[in-house]
């Protein structure tokens, strides 16, 4: 096991890898819960969608582990999620089953480009500004959801203004300011599952306060997974091949696809894998990665992606693939835990701290867009913008796509734009036009 995974070359041991391992599933954990409660918005079964997470965020990190031999765990993806529930099913009236054939396909999309070797080019294609941009627009997506479903931001009754503070100072709402101050505070202070752990406390102050339900226990049977598995071949196939649907696949594509490339080159840079601008085993990384998404489609979720959790498990010592075996471990253990879902899913406040901060993080990368040149503002500030306001990451992307010709070619730098993307101002031109029809 040592030689396979070289514990000698990255100096590391056994219990290194161990306690890097279970750091990495504290950091990200709370995706077991969360994950339910926001595709059961969509209409799936909860405790089939908790198995469904958990299997895939096993599969895919064993994956990774022992292909690609990296530290780095994978789970669905936070903003794919809420664009699967609250952009394609609940927005655009797609059924959750051929939304899971959209993510499906998106897999082996991704595979494809994998393996044929284009991905450099697809890449470079799409201007840096723009993949920050709908990064960050996705994070004030998701903490815009934590605040509506905590109550803290409500619909104006008067109509005067579209929303309004909700009465912070009463029972869920007070739940969820708390939480995000404790959670906040294991984040300040360091602590690698603090999001977890924020979670963790929040319910049982919830618990004792009545807001949140008493779970029946702590161990129980696995939920079923039959609500879910292979739902998405039992779809109708005339819904497939419509423009709609083919946006929703771009979508999962471009946000995965960039994410796992920034999370991946990020976590490996830390650990000390990056030498000339070069990773080492990519290929393989973003095999399984793709190859993830798949599998997790079937089973009954959104996309499973590389989690930027993993550093957590890489500053605790992770440095081979063992780290992300053991991290599969957990999450194949946690699956006797879902009595703990009643507590979850029957009090959103609970969970909305976790994706107000998750949307925190996610913002940061505001700060590496060129805000000084008009022609790339003006399209990272629609794609961010428009995201939470518009209540659609695929919208949010749109509009960036769409207005970045337009704001080049008018400054005069037009043959700066990639081929690529002005296919892409035509594709989503005709989303649009889908959307008014």
């Amino acid at each position: 096991m040592d030689r396979y995974f070289g514990f000698k070359e990255h100096g590391t041991s056994y219990r290194q890898e161990t306690v890097a391992g279970i750091t990495t599933f504290l950091a990200m954990a709370y995706i077991l819960f969360v994950n339910p409660l926001i595709l059961s918005d969509a209409g799936m079964d909860s405790g089939a969608v908790f198995t469904a997470t958990a299997l895939a965020a096993a599969i895919g990190t064993l994956i990774m582990g022992v292909l690609a031999k990296y530290p780095i765990a994978l789970a669905p993806g936070m903003g794919l999620n809420a664009f699967f529930a609250y952009g394609v099913v609940l927005g655009m009236g797609i059924p959750w089953e051929t939304a899971l054939f959209g993510v499906f396909i998106s897999g082996l999309i991704f595979i494809l480009i994998t393996v044929t070797k284009i991905r450099e080019t697809i890449i470079n294609a799409i201007p840096a500004e723009l993949k920050y941009a709908a990064a960050a627009g996705i994070g004030l997506f998701i903490a815009f959801i934590g605040l509506k479903n905590a109550g803290i931001i409500i619909p104006d009754p008067a109509q005067a203004t579209i929303v309004a503070l909700g009465h912070i100072t009463s029972g869920a709402p007070l739940l969820a300011v708390f939480g995000v101050v404790i959670t906040v505070i294991f984040m300040v202070r360091g602590y690698k599952g603090g999001i977890f752990y924020g979670m963790l406390i929040t319910a049982v102050v919830g618990i004792a306060t009545g807001i949140a339900p008493m779970p029946s226990g702590i161990i129980g049977a696995i939920p079923s997974l039959e609500p879910t598995f292979l739902e998405l071949f039992r779809i109708d196939f005339s819904e497939v091949f419509t423009v709609g649907l083919l946006v929703v696949i771009l979508t999962f594509l471009f946000v995965d696809f960039f994410d796992t490339a920034g999370t991946l080159y990020a976590v490996a840079n830390q650990a000390g894998f990056v030498k000339d601008n070069k990773l080492p085993r990519a290929d393989k990384a973003l095999l399984a990665d793709s190859s993830a998404t798949s599998i997790g489609a079937i089973l009954g979720t959104s996309t499973t992606t590389a989690y930027i959790e993993s550093s957590a498990g890489v500053a605790a010592g992770g440095r081979t693939g063992f780290t992300s075996v053991v991290t599969a471990v957990m999450f194949v253990l946690a699956l006797f835990f879902s009595p703990l879902l009643v507590t979850f899913m029957n009090a959103p406040s609970v969970t909305a701290p976790a994706l107000i901060i998750v949307g925190i993080l996610m913002a940061s990368s505001l700060s590496l867009i060129d805000w000084k040149k008009f022609e790339i503002a003006v399209p990272a500030f629609l794609t961010v913008l428009a995201m939470p306001l518009t209540f659609s990451i695929a919208t949010g992307i749109a509009m960036g796509f769409i207005m970045y010709p337009i704001t080049m070619v008018a400054k005069g730098r037009a043959k700066e734009v990639h081929p690529i993307m002005y296919v892409l101002f035509f594709v989503f031109i005709a989303y649009f036009v889908y959307l008014v029809e």
